[in-house]
C-alpha cells in the first residue's frame, strides 16, 4: 500500500507540473544555468504577418512576471540571446536594466524572419562570471543610419547607437522615464534635436529611405514636424500624420488620439511614397525623394513646433518592407503580439515547468497553509501505511490460529498448551486478533470448568468475548480519525490559503496602481497552490479511508462470526465435561 501510495503521489506531482524539454536546440553553454524560451509568432494566431521580413531587430520587454532578476546580474551583464539552432548568438544590446523595479528592454537583431511562422529564441543568464555581452552596434544592419533610444541623462547630447554615430549637437529639452519602451524625449514647443550633416547621412536624389518613430503628441493644433530635413517634414496637422515633400503633400485622414502613444512611419522606394500609422497605411503618393543633405532636426522645425514626446527614432537608407514596419509596430507597442517570453526558466540538464515558476511565487501565508497541508498529508499516509501493515499481519495471523483451532476439533485448550506449537509460531499467533477472541473465551471456561453451564453462564461468557471484540475494533480504528481530519479538513485548510494569497494579491496590485494580467497572473495562480496542497491531502487520504475501512470491517465481520463458533464449542464441550461419568463419579 506505501509503494502504491508513493507512486500515485510522484505521478501527480509530474501530472501537474509539466516539463519543458530542452527543445531541439542543446545548451548552448554549459556556464550560463538558466535559459528561457523566446517566441516569435508572426502566424494567424500571432502578429499575423506575410511574407519576407528579412533581418529586424525586435524588442524584447523582461518584467517580474516573466524574469527572476535575482537569477541575473544586477547590470544583466549576463544576458545572451542564442538563435533558434541553439548554437549561434545573436546580437543584441540592453536599453534598461532595473533589477530593484523588475523591469528591462533589449533590442535583438532576428536574421531572415518571414511571415507565418513560429520561430524560437532562447534568452541565457545566470552566469554570475559572464562579462557584458551586449553588442549596440552590431544589433543594427548596415541600413540602418541613425537610432535613437533617447536614453541619455538629462543634460547630454542624444546620442546615435549605430556604429555611425550620428549623434545630435544637443540634448533634448526633456525627459520621460516611463516612455513607450523606456525614456523618451520631451518637447514643449521648442528646442528640437539638431544631428549635423554627415556621410553616411548623405542621400542623392530617389534614393530609398524609412523613417520610424513612436509620437506622443500633448497638443495636437497645428503643424508639428516630428522629423525635418531640407524639402522633407514629416509630422502632424492638427493630429493627422503628413510628409511634405516639396511643394508635394501626402496626408492621412484619421488624426492620432493625444496622449496615446503612435508608431509613426514613412517608406519611400524611390516611387511611391508611403505613410503608416501603427504599422498600417495611413497614405501614400506617387513619387521619389529630392537629393537629401544638410542638418536634421527631430521634434520639430521652424515654424512647425512640436509639443509632445517622442521614442525610438530610426533612419534606414532602404524601403523596409510593409510587413516589417508592422512588425516593429506590434514588437514595440504595449499591446504585443509578436513576441512572448516564456514564463519558466530553464535549469540546464533539467526541464523547467509552471509548477515550478508557480512554486517560486507563493507569498509566506501560503507557504505556511501548504505545509501545514503537507504536514497532514504524511500524517495520513504514515496511518495508511501503518494500519495497512498492522491489517496484514492480523489476517496472516489469523490464518495460521484458525488452521491451529480447527486441528483442535472439539478438544479446546489454551495456544500455550497446544503440542508441537514452538515459541516463534506461538509468538505469531498472539497477534491474531482471533487469538485473542479466543484466550478470552479459554480463561472464561477455565473459571467454570467442571459445572454445568446455565444460560446466565454461556452469556456471561459471550460478554467477556464481546468485551474483547470491542477492544480489537478499537485497535483497528485507532488513528483512522486522523484521515478524516485530512479528507474534510484539507480542501478547507487549502481554500483558506487561496482566499488570502487571492487577497494579498489584489491588494498589492492596488497599491502599485498596476493593473494588468502579468501582474495578478502569477500571484493567483500562486494562491492557488494552497488549494492544490488541500486536495493533495484530501485525496489520498480519501482512498485510503475507504480502503482500510472496508478491510477493517471485514475483519470485525469475521471476529462476530467467531465469537458465535466460540461460544457455541465452549459450551458444548463444558456440557460434554459436565455428562460424563468420570465427573459424576467425582461428585
Amino acid at each position: 500500500m506505501g509503494r502504491i501510495l508513493l507512486t500515485w503521489l510522484i505521478a501527480m506531482i509530474a501530472f501537474t507540473s509539466p516539463a519543458i524539454a530542452q527543445d531541439n536546440a542543446g545548451w548552448w553553454n554549459k556556464d550560463w544555468p538558466y535559459r528561457k524560451a523566446v517566441t516569435i509568432d508572426t502566424s494567424p494566431s500571432g502578429a499575423n504577418l506575410s511574407g519576407a521580413i528579412g533581418r529586424t531587430v525586435l524588442l524584447v520587454r523582461l518584467h517580474n512576471g516573466n524574469f527572476t532578476f535575482a537569477d541575473a546580474l544586477e547590470n544583466g551583464a549576463d544576458l545572451r540571446i542564442v538563435d533558434s539552432d541553439g548554437k549561434t548568438p545573436l546580437p543584441f544590446h540592453i536599453e534598461r536594466f532595473d533589477a530593484a523595479n523588475g523591469i528591462a528592454a533589449l533590442w535583438v537583431s532576428v536574421p531572415n524572419m518571414n511571415g507565418g511562422e513560429r520561430r524560437r529564441l532562447w534568452l541565457y543568464f545566470g552566469n554570475k562570471n559572464a562579462p557584458a555581452g551586449g553588442d549596440i552596434a552590431g544589433t543594427y544592419d548596415p541600413d540602418t543610419i541613425a537610432a535613437y533610444h533617447f536614453s541619455e541623462n538629462g543634460g547630454q547630447a542624444a546620442r546615435d547607437v549605430t556604429a555611425n554615430k550620428n549623434n545630435a549637437q544637443n540634448a533634448a529639452p526633456g525627459l520621460n522615464d516611463n516612455g513607450v519602451i523606456a525614456r523618451a524625449a520631451r518637447f514643449a514647443g521648442q528646442g528640437e534635436l539638431v544631428i549635423p550633416a554627415s556621410g553616411s547621412l548623405a542621400m542623392p536624389a530617389a534614393a530609398p529611405l524609412t523613417l520610424e518613430s513612436w509620437v506622443k503628441q500633448d497638443q495636437p493644433a497645428g503643424e508639428q514636424a516630428i522629423f525635418a530635413r531640407g524639402p522633407l517634414v514629416v509630422g502632424l496637422a492638427n493630429g493627422v500624420p503628413f510628409a511634405l515633400v516639396g511643394a508635394q503633400r501626402i496626408q492621412g485622414s484619421t488624426p492620432l488620439k493625444a496622449g496615446e502613444w503612435t508608431h509613426l512611419s514613412l517608406v519611400s522606394d524611390g516611387q511611391t511614397l508611403r505613410l503608416y500609422a501603427n504599422g498600417v497605411e495611413a497614405a501614400s503618393g506617387a513619387g521619389a525623394l529630392p537629393a537629401l543633405d544638410g542638418p536634421i532636426t527631430l521634434g520639430g522645425a521652424p515654424g512647425r513646433p512640436f509639443t509632445g514626446e517622442l521614442d525610438e527614432t530610426r533612419l534606414s537608407k532602404t524601403a523596409r518592407p510593409a510587413a516589417m514596419i508592422l512588425a516593429n509596430a506590434q514588437s514595440e507597442g504595449p499591446s504585443n503580439k509578436l513576441l512572448s517570453v516564456a514564463d519558466t526558466a530553464e535549469r540546464q540538464s533539467a526541464g523547467g515547468g509552471t509548477f515550478w515558476f508557480v512554486l517560486s511565487k507563493v507569498e509566506i501565508i501560503d507557504s505556511f497553509i501548504i505545509g501545514l497541508c503537507m504536514i497532514i498529508l504524511v500524517v495520513a499516509i504514515a496511518v495508511m501505511v501503518g494500519k495497512t501493515r498492522y491489517l496484514n499481519r492480523s489476517l496472516r495471523a489469523n490464518a495460521v490460529f484458525m488452521k491451529r483451532f480447527r486441528a483442535l476439533n472439539e478438544h479446546l485448550v489454551s495456544m500455550k498448551s497446544v503440542e508441537g506449537l514452538g515459541p516463534k509460531e506461538l509468538a505469531f499467533i498472539e497477534k491474531a486478533p482471533l487469538a485473542h477472541l479466543y484466550e478470552t473465551g479459554i480463561d472464561e471456561l477455565d473459571v467454570r470448568k467442571g459445572k454445568p453451564l446455565t444460560g446466565e453462564a454461556v452469556e456471561a461468557m459471550r460478554a467477556a468475548v464481546d468485551a474483547e471484540v470491542v477492544a480489537e475494533n478499537q485497535k483497528l480504528d485507532r488513528w483512522m480519525v486522523l484521515l478524516t481530519i485530512a479528507i474534510s479538513g484539507g480542501p478547507f485548510i487549502g481554500l483558506l490559503g487561496t482566499v488570502l494569497g487571492v487577497m494579498n494579491t489584489f491588494g498589492g496590485v492596488a497599491l502599485a496602481g498596476d493593473v494588468n494580467v502579468n501582474a495578478i497572473a502569477p500571484g493567483i495562480a500562486a494562491a492557488l497552490m494552497a488549494t492544490i496542497a488541500g486536495l493533495a491531502c484530501a485525496i489520498p487520504a480519501l482512498f485510503g479511508y475507504n480502503y482500510l475501512n472496508s478491510r477493517i470491517s471485514a475483519l470485525s465481520d469475521e471476529m462476530r462470526v467467531f465469537v458465535d463458533r466460540l461460544i457455541t464449542r465452549l459450551a458444548e464441550m463444558q456440557a460434554d465435561l459436565a455428562s460424563s461419568p468420570v465427573l459424576q463419579a467425582a461428585e
